[in-house]
């Protein structure tokens, strides 16, 4: 697997690790299950690539209303494993480091974990502590104070940006610098301190690599491209390279980037998390705070803003992913009637013809009764038939009220 890299997001506050709640469901037959009780994501569906702590972020978005579509992008091999670091941690040992940058809590308690399992814990740890250890955000420093280190200094940004621009600005020339990595090399991050001058050593602490089945990933890509899905959510670099790899090993990647330029939103934890989506010319929003509770927060504004609202028939209507939302309430809504609906609400006001709506109904085939039959579940799903007009021998219409359709006549 190739691409940028970075972390995922890791636990900040009891707010942001919140995973208790009634979690909804996914039948592939019947399509989502939804609580009676809905939340600002209910009629969405939303997807997860994380590889770990997936069911938290899915708790969370399923607390606030979301069907979950969990399909890890890529699994980590275990710290012990890794002859690489291994290699590493002697190498350190054998020639102290000027200077230690520790990039993320879950992979230096990895580090320290797995040099223990290898009896080299405490030498490793005594050779740290005669070194600068720079740390990337408040998470690192507390994973280097439990191992009874200390931290010389770490930027307010959270930002490895920022630890290299102090770098830099010191000289790193002839210094020996030991980086700890993400999964996959920091290319910039790692050269800008060569051409500088320094020597780098790279601590390969943990590893991304292809998921073992494919099969979630594979379903969740179908539903992207198919547009059935609203969002999917990426929580580390490696895990949105994974995703474009396998697209691309399925001839879907034009599909999939399509999808997320326009009808699929990508949610990203931090900026680090979205380069290997950038290369691909893919825009993504970001949370101001790169935690869980912050990308979620994103999610509950971002969705429902980008849903269709409409005034219809003396009611508010607000066109989601796979339910409706008539006057506040919750109508959830076949797949089908889901079709139709788009296809009248892209002319409110207007007839659409049989033939056109046929057209807009997944694998109809040429028979215009099934509009007909869908159209009825429609209506019923709505629990407000009159919503839509049935015009004599053309079609039918979103009976828009008389004030709004100036406003809608020309979309």
């Amino acid at each position: 697997m190739t691409g940028s890299t970075g972390t995922e997001a890791e636990p900040h506050s009891p707010q942001d690790a919140d995973s208790t709640g009634t979690r909804a469901m996914y039948d592939e037959r019947q399509g989502p299950q939804q609580r009676p009780e809905h939340g600002p994501l209910a009629g969405f569906t939303v997807g997860v690539t994380a590889a770990r702590r997936a069911d938290e972020l899915g708790a969370l978005l399923e607390r606030r209303g979301a069907v979950v579509l969990h399909a890890p992008a890529l699994r980590i091999v275990p710290l012990a494993d890794d002859s690489e670091l291994l290699a590493a941690t002697k190498e350190i040992i054998g020639q102290a480091p000027d200077v230690a940058v520790a990039t993320t809590a879950i992979g230096f308690r990895g580090w320290v974990e797995a040099a223990d399992g290898w009896g080299l814990g405490e030498d490793l740890l005594a050779r740290l502590r005669g070194v600068r250890i720079l740390a990337r955000g408040p998470k690192v420093k507390g994973a280097i104070r439990a191992a009874g280190l200390t931290e010389e200094w770490s930027p307010a940004s959270e930002s490895l940006a920022e630890v290299l621009d102090r770098l830099l600005a010191e000289g790193v020339d002839g210094l020996r610098i030991a980086v700890q990595l993400h999964g996959e090399p920091l290319p910039g991050f790692v050269e800008s301190l060569r051409a500088g001058g320094a020597e780098v050593v790279g601590v390969p602490v943990y590893r991304w690599l292809p998921p073992e089945d494919l099969g979630p990933v594979d379903r969740l890509l179908d539903a992207a491209v198919s547009r059935t899905l609203d969002a999917v959510t990426f929580t580390s670099a490696p895990a949105a390279a994974s995703l474009l790899s396998r697209a691309e090993e399925r001839g879907l990647l034009d599909g999939l980037l399509a999808a997320l330029g326009h009808d699929v939103l990508p949610a990203c934890v931090g900026p680090v998390t979205a380069l290997p989506l950038q290369a691909r010319g893919v825009d993504t929003v970001q949370p101001e705070r790169f935690r869980l509770g912050p990308l979620v927060q994103l999610l509950c504004r971002e969705l429902p803003a980008r849903a269709r609202a409409l005034p219809v028939a003396g009611h508010r209507v607000e066109i989601r992913g796979h339910a409706v939302l008539v006057d506040g309430a919750l109508r959830p809504v076949p797949p089908a009637g889901m079709s139709l609906l788009r296809a009248l609400s892209r002319r409110p006001g207007w007839v659409v013809s049989r033939a056109d709506l046929l057209r807009a109904l997944p694998g109809a085939g040429r028979d215009e009764h099934a509009v007909e039959t869908a159209m009825a579940r429609l209506r019923s799903a709505l629990g407000t038939p009159k919503l839509i007009q049935t015009v004599v021998k053309r079609g039918y219409r979103l009976a828009l009220d008389p004030q709004a359709e100036p406003k809608y006549a020309d979309e």
